[in-house]
Order: structure tokens, then sequence, then C-alpha cells
């Protein structure tokens, strides 16, 4: 392992998890205008839920990382989160969300087992493990988020403000990719890098990912 680099083994970890094209079907809907106003409300208000709940997961990892540069990592991912949430306030008037539905909305079980798995690796699995899991699923996941930006400004006609949520996600993020991979990197030295684990996570974040996307598109 020690004469692949961390970089390499990232780069493996995005090409041999990457999810099948058609594991999300909400991401076309929104590109031709066929998404419902109420599945792109009820995506605003999954996300309130997921959000505060990834957050104190990722800070919970940071807090549990046995190197420096894994802490950095997820301390940047739950920053990340907060200014992810002040952005999805836009996003929520645009699709016509009150407080009052935002307080009794009932989130979708196959929306939040996404962010239930993430809690339980925070819990059990090792913070190296999960920071190549993490990087190959938000790769997929940055790649949605600007196919749903251009959509949502196209077909819907939302302003830049309204798709900030979806752009802060899909813009690159080379500093965070630079602690990955140090993470990776002083993991792999250290001999704390379990890849078969690593693996594991990721393709259950994938289909857990994928739960999230079949659920909203269920919706009415």
């Amino acid at each position: 392992m020690t004469s692949v680099s961390a970089k390499e083994l990232l780069s493996r970890a995005v090409g041999s998890l990457a999810p099948d094209p058609c594991a999300n079907p909400l991401v076309p809907l929104v590109e031709s205008g066929e998404a419902g106003r109420e599945t792109l409300a009820a995506l605003v208000l999954e996300q309130r839920w997921v959000i505060p709940a990834d957050r104190a997961a990722f800070q919970h990892l940071a807090d549990r990382s046995a190197e420096a540069s894994e802490a950095a990592f997820f301390t940047s991912l739950a920053a990340g989160e907060d200014l992810a949430s002040r952005h999805l306030a836009a996003l929520a008037d645009a699709c016509g969300i009150t407080e009052e539905r935002s307080g009794t909305y009932t989130p979708l079980p196959g929306c939040q087992a996404y962010p239930a798995y993430v809690a339980w690796l925070a819990l059990n699995a090792s913070p190296a493990d999960v920071v190549v899991a993490l990087t190959a699923n938000f790769s997929a996941w940055g790649g949605y988020c600007a196919r749903i930006a251009t959509g949502l400004r196209t077909r819907y006609g939302f302003t830049d403000e309204a798709c900030a949520f979806f752009d802060f996600f899909a813009e690159p993020a080379p500093r965070l990719e630079a602690q990955a991979t140090a993470a990776v990197q002083a993991a792999v030295d250290t001999g704390r890098l379990d890849l078969g684990l690593s693996h594991t996570y990721g393709r259950l974040l994938q289909a857990y990912e994928a739960m999230f996307w079949h659920a909203l598109t269920a919706t009415p």
C-alpha cells in the first residue's frame, strides 16, 4: 500500500465507487423541468433534517480523529454544513416553504437513511476510512448539485441566490481535497487505513444516497 500515493488511492476510490448513471432518477427530471414543485420543496425540507445531522456527525469524527489532518478535514466539512444551511433559506423561500410547514414536516425514512448511516460511521468507523468513503460519495453529490442548479435556473427560473445551495456543493473544493489527501497519507504512513472497510462504507453511502433520490421521486 505504501507504494501507492494517497492521491491515487482516493482517485481509485472515486472511480470504483461511482454510482450507476441510473441511480438518481430525480436529477434528469429537474433538468427537463418535469419535477413537481412539491418534489423540490420536499428536497429542501429533507435537507433541513440532513444538514444538522451531518454537521454533528462530522464534528464527532473530528473529535475522534487520531491525526490533525483528519480533524481538519472533518472540521471543514462541519463548517461547510453551516454555510449550506444559510444558503438553504433562500432555496426554501423560492419553493414557497413557510416556517410553519417546515416545523410540521415529517421526513421520509428513505431520505433520512443517509444521515443515519453517516451518524453510524461517526460512532463506529475509523475516521481515516471515513475520509475515503466520503470523498468518493461527495464526487457524485457535487455532480448532481451542478446539474440541479442548471435545471432550476433554466426550467424553473430560480435566481442565483435560490441556487446558491447547489452551487456551493458543485464548486471545486481544492482545499478540502488537499485535506483529504493529507489525512489519507497520514493513515497510510501509520498503517491505519483499511481499504476494504473504506470501500464498504463508500458503497453503503452510495446506496443510501440512491434511496434519498428515489424517495423524493416517489413524492407527488
